[in-house]
């Protein structure tokens, strides 16, 4: 095996290896480190020979690393014991590897791993730099890629919240019933940045970037299998297959933006768009939270064959459930897009000069990006020059910026 059937090996299986590593020695940290030594070793070992069971080999390679820790670990010398008494019943594929077969235990590690990687005594970056790590199986060098942060910062971030969760002793374990919806909206918030940052990039010289977006999505599924009575991560799910749908028709050749109105919808994915709409059925059982409320305007630009027989009135409807149930100015400002849609940018404007006037979303280029569209409808075509070459300004994004300053040359 060389170094790709390896890494497909570890992308499969690394959550759960970790997690019932987890789960045996009580220690997070020690379980991922031992997993990384078991993943390096098998670079080195599979090259000369492929071993029958490679989950299992990696299972108890990292678990016999997890002893070797422990042995030198003085203050941890009772669970080492526990541990090598396993061992000892079988030193390849041992009492781990059986329990790999019991799924339902399994399914609740995996689970509790994510849980504890999106713990809330952990930074935002930290929950997202631990997720891919741990639960995703990317390495430093692949999340510092994705997020184009220097790989020493995603190493540093990984680092102290391992630190962070040794030092809160935070237990390896689902959450109480009583808080487990809760905390899984953490989860669920952690996953929607990861794709977001996959769908639009906030900086950088490509509009998107898949490889994040569909391991986002590789995540949510797996979320969603652990978890399946739960809308909200159906409702994730659905809102990240129905938008990724798009990404085919999203860039030109060059890779540079295609707005909605100019895509090919001929090329959207539609087993993508099946998918999501599967899951916003599954979301719709006990009414849309946040995220089946935007999978449902997701399903919406779905339908339509054009930008012109979407139906808006539709999508300000579902905007302003979604201001009710969590208002944020992104709402608002999407809205007001959809509002100058359905009845005439005049409106959407005021919705859009109300949000400046209460300084909500400053320094984002959103704001003058929606601006300048409306006042280039109605006309008032200095003033919309001036906010698009205002948005470009505060773009971090090559390929949005290249976009905003084509629009704003056009308007003289």
């Amino acid at each position: 095996m060389g170094t790709a059937d390896v890494e497909a090996v570890w992308r499969i299986e690394s959550a759960r290896i970790v997690a019932a590593l987890t789960r045996f020695t009580g220690d997070f940290g020690l379980a991922e480190d031992a997993a990384q030594e078991a993943v390096a070793e098998a670079l080195v070992s599979w090259r000369r020979s492929s071993p029958a069971n490679p989950a299992g080999w990696l299972m108890a390679t990292a678990r016999r690393r997890a002893i070797d820790a422990i042995r030198r670990r003085s203050a941890l010398r009772e669970r080492y014991a526990l541990l090598a008494a396993d061992a000892a019943v079988d030193p390849v594929a041992g009492s781990l590897v059986d329990e790999d077969i019991d799924t339902d235990r399994i399914d609740d590690d995996v689970l509790a791993l994510m849980f504890v990687s999106c713990h809330p005594v952990l930074s935002p970056e930290a929950r997202v730099a631990l997720t891919l790590r741990v639960v995703g199986g990317l390495s430093s060098e692949e999340i510092a890629r994705a997020f184009l942060v220097p790989v020493p910062t995603v190493q540093a971030r990984i680092t102290r919240a391992k630190k962070t969760i040794a030092a809160a002793r935070v237990p390896f374990e689902l959450p109480p019933a009583a808080e487990r919806r809760e905390r899984l909206g953490g989860v669920l918030s952690v996953l929607y940045v990861i794709f977001t940052e996959g769908s639009t990039a906030t900086s950088g010289d490509r509009l998107l970037r898949p490889d994040v977006a569909y391991e986002a999505i590789r995540l949510a599924r797996t979320l969603a299998a652990l978890a399946p009575d739960e809308p909200e991560a159906h409702g994730l799910l659905a809102l990240c297959e129905l938008t990724a749908a798009r990404f085919p028709a999203r860039t030109g050749p060059d890779g540079a933006p295609v707005l909605l109105e100019d895509q090919d919808r001929q090329r959207w994915d539609l087993s993508a768009i099946r998918r999501g709409l599967a899951a916003l059925a599954r979301a719709s059982t006990r009414g849309l939270g946040p995220y089946g409320l935007q999978a449902a305007i997701a399903a919406t630009h779905a339908a339509a064959p054009s930008v012109e027989a979407t139906d808006w009135d539709r999508i300000v409807g579902l905007y302003e459930a979604l201001g009710r149930v969590a208002p944020s100015p992104v709402v608002d400002l999407n809205r007001a897009v959809a509002v100058a849609m359905a009845s005439g940018p005049a409106r959407a404007l005021a919705i859009v000069d109300e949000l400046i006037a209460a300084n909500r979303l400053p320094g984002s280029h959103l704001v003058p990006t929606v601006r300048g569209e409306l006042l280039a409808r109605l006309g008032r075509r200095p003033e919309a020059r001036a906010e698009l070459e205002l948005a470009a300004r505060l773009c971090a994004n090559q390929r949005e910026r290249s976009v905003l300053l084509r629009k704003a040359a056009t308007l003289g």
